[in-house]
């Protein structure tokens, strides 16, 4: 009779432990506010405006989730190197900021189904001699550390047992280390190398030709162990597409067709 007493005790215990214990998705709904981790200096993902207000298609879709939800977006600047810390460390709830789903770093967070894609072109500075990825052999060429770019790089560069690469910290340094000629070239994606070359603020610097590199997929991330939260924003990106924003979003930041998210043969 004790055994029963006690054993009834601890389901009772655990289901009303269960009921308590709010997930990251209840949290943010009952803060009324959604933080999001969002790279600033990639546009036109994520930049600032005259007015120094963040702008972007990744602010535009934090403040679409933030909608959703019924909370408001807050926008916390991370460099590339720091979206996946500033979730650990609590600082950001979910991060909208253009993150590869590597196999590798999905051992310390989750990600949702993809909400962009990108494909890649050599960024170079007009006479430092680079008008094609082959041409980048012998050369000196950088990238932002950690990312699917600057991973991909730097294994051509080794494979290639000519020229030097080099790793930065943000990609503001990377452009202002290519226009100062301290290296000849670079590999970013096409929708930033062309905010930036017709944006002017780096002068001489031209696109010359695609990088070989894989579709570079990105979700958005939060931490691993978060089931609903990640479930939720993969139904979020999904509702995006359907819906018609994604396009509308990419009409407003980049221009022409969206690409597409999907994988053939792929069950996702």
């Amino acid at each position: 009779m004790k055994f029963t007493q006690l054993a009834g005790s601890l389901v009772a215990a655990t289901v009303i432990g269960t009921a308590a214990q709010a997930d990251k998705l209840d949290d943010i709904i009952s803060s009324g506010t959604l933080r999001c981790a969002v790279v600033l200096d990639f546009p036109p993902m994520g930049s600032r405006d005259d007015s120094n207000t963040p702008v972007g298609f990744d602010v535009d879709y934090c403040n679409d989730l933030a909608a959703a939800l019924g909370v408001e977006a807050e926008i916390v600047e991370t460099p590339f190197p720091d979206r996946i810390p500033a979730l650990v460390s609590g600082r950001a709830d979910v991060g909208v900021a253009s993150t590869s789903d590597t196999l590798e770093r999905a051992k310390t967070v989750g990600f949702s189904v993809p909400y962009f894609a990108f494909t890649n072109v050599v960024l170079t500075r007009e006479g430092a001699g680079v008008d094609s990825f082959e041409s980048l052999k012998g050369k000196t060429v950088g990238s932002v550390a950690g990312t699917f770019e600057a991973i991909a790089l730097e294994e051509q560069v080794d494979a290639w047992d000519e020229g030097s690469f080099r790793s930065y910290q943000s990609q503001a340094d990377v452009f202002l280390s290519l226009s100062q000629g301290q290296i000849d070239a670079t590999v970013v994606t096409s929708t930033v190398a062309s905010s930036i070359v017709n944006g002017g603020k780096f002068e001489g610097l031209t696109i010359a030709g695609d990088a070989p590199f894989d579709v570079d997929y990105v979700g958005l991330i939060g931490l691993r162990q978060e089931y609903g939260l990640l479930n939720y924003l993969d139904l979020f990106v999904n509702q995006q597409v359907r819906s018609g924003r994604y396009q509308e979003l990419f009409d407003k930041w980049v221009g022409g067709d969206a690409p597409d998210l999907t994988i053939a043969k792929a069950y996702r």
